[in-house]
């Protein structure tokens, strides 16, 4: 490709996550998870569709890093599926659980595909759920005990860890507006969520270089957030706090914005000093910008959500934006100074309307267009002086797209999800030459 230059030893990657690929939910011991109930549950997945099959990644796992190999991808980020080790989310592992990741793990080191281990992406196991899941600040110990067993296992495969991927979509979409399991609408009373995971976090952390873990960073997913007019930049500030700054800001600052710490449980900053452990790595994920306006009469939250308007689309209805990647690193940058370590871009992608043509292949051209244009931006935040060090595009495979089902496509590979045929799409060649140009 011409265009951006990356230091020769950047970092290029592809990521999935285990509920969205995995299936086999009922084999080799896994346990039930809130999503496993949530798919269950009438009406909340589009189409009624759940992910009890996905991509059978379970049982395919060989072909897929064949596919990764294909690409020559220096990096898989994967998850690990807690139910699938812990499936009551305490006490033993499971032997199953863990022979099937020491297969796969084994299968990406023969590879030489680096797997970048995240130890949760929403999958909590439905008996920790029952008792109140990430309400109660029992599951963050769990946590801190299933990164332990993980580590112990895998830290000699594993050189880089997560232990959470996007804790704000748990907190608001799964607890405060419902969207996503476990499908709890508390509004600003989901916010004990956001600090029960912050806490998660860092006793991972700690668990995880305890047991010989390399690097450990995080896994945000972030956007800056605009005010749609010149009366609503506190409204702007306050969602920007909301779905930014509580996650980053605790980690990084070892503080909240003052703003929501009345909604935290008590005794919330003993807490700040395990949350606040250092980490090697800050992984943003990145897809769109926000817009925000002042509430309207009868909103309980400081900010309405307004859609982000002119510009084009993906399926997913997100709008393409590439330069706000550039303003949201630099802001970052600027706010954080030497508290940011460097980041990684652990998430970008975008969803279209793949289809497999006559001829067996799969024109993706605006997915190509949306990666250069956001690789371009990102080249932009480095020549600002941003310390970026990897790109891992989401995803390798069309997958399970949580509350809509399997309609938006994300993959680098067409999955035909009736006979889970893989078809590499041209956007997966446009990505391996881009990769074997770089070095």
């Amino acid at each position: 490709m011409a265009g951006p230059q990356f230091p020769a030893d950047f970092l290029w990657g592809v990521s999935a996550s285990a509920f969205q690929i995995e299936g086999a939910v009922a084999e080799g011991g896994r346990g039930r998870s809130s999503w496993d109930t949530f798919c269950a549950t009438p009406g909340k997945i589009a189409g009624d569709e759940t992910a009890d099959v996905a991509c059978d990644h379970y049982h395919r796992y060989a072909e897929d890093v064949a596919l990764m190999a294909g690409l020559g991808v220096d990096a898989y980020r994967l998850s690990f599926a807690w139910p699938r080790i812990q499936p009551d989310g305490s006490g033993k592992p499971n032997p199953e659980g863990i022979a099937f990741y020491d297969r796969l793990l084994d299968a990406l080191c023969a590879a030489g595909i680096t797997p970048v281990g995240t130890l949760y992406h929403w999958d909590t196991p439905q008996p920790l759920e029952d008792a109140g899941g990430w309400r109660n600040r029992e599951t963050a110990l769990r946590f801190g005990e299933y990164a332990r067993i993980a580590a112990e296992r895998f830290a000699d495969r594993v050189p880089m860890w997560i232990p959470i991927n996007e804790p704000m979509v748990t907190s608001i979409y799964g607890y405060a507006i419902g969207q996503y399991a476990p499908g709890e609408f508390l509004l600003l009373d989901a916010l004990p969520t956001a600090h029960h995971q912050n806490l998660a976090h860092g006793l991972a952390v700690q668990a995880l270089r305890a047991a010989g873990a390399d690097q450990v960073g995080t896994a945000n997913n972030h956007g800056p957030v605009w005010p749609v007019g010149p009366d609503d930049g506190d409204a702007a500030s306050a969602m920007d706090e909301l779905i930014n700054r509580l996650f980053a800001d605790p980690v990084l600052l070892g503080r909240y914005p003052d703003r929501y710490t009345e909604h935290l449980p008590a005794g919330f900053a003993d807490d700040l000093p395990a949350i606040a452990t250092p980490i090697d790595f800050y992984g943003v994920n990145y897809y769109e910008p926000q817009a925000a306006a002042s509430p309207s009469p009868g909103n309980p939250l400081p900010f309405d959500l307004v859609p982000v308007e002119g510009y084009p689309m993906t399926t997913n209805d997100s709008p393409i934006v590439p330069g706000a990647l550039t303003e949201l690193l630099v802001g970052m940058r600027d706010r954080y100074g030497d508290a940011l370590p460097p980041i990684h871009i652990t998430e970008n992608g975008c969803s279209f309307d793949d289809e497999v043509g006559p001829d067996g292949r799969v024109r993706d051209g605006a997915r190509i267009e949306f990666l250069e244009a956001h690789l371009r931006a990102l080249a932009d935040a480095m020549a600002a002086g941003v310390d970026v060090r990897g790109y891992f595009v989401w995803s390798i495979l069309d997958n399970f797209e949580w509350s809509k089902g399997y309609a938006p496509r994300f993959g680098l590979v067409h999955v035909d999800f009736k006979t889970l045929q893989r078809t590499p799409k041209d956007s997966y060649r446009w990505y391996r030459d881009l990769i074997a140009s770089a070095r």
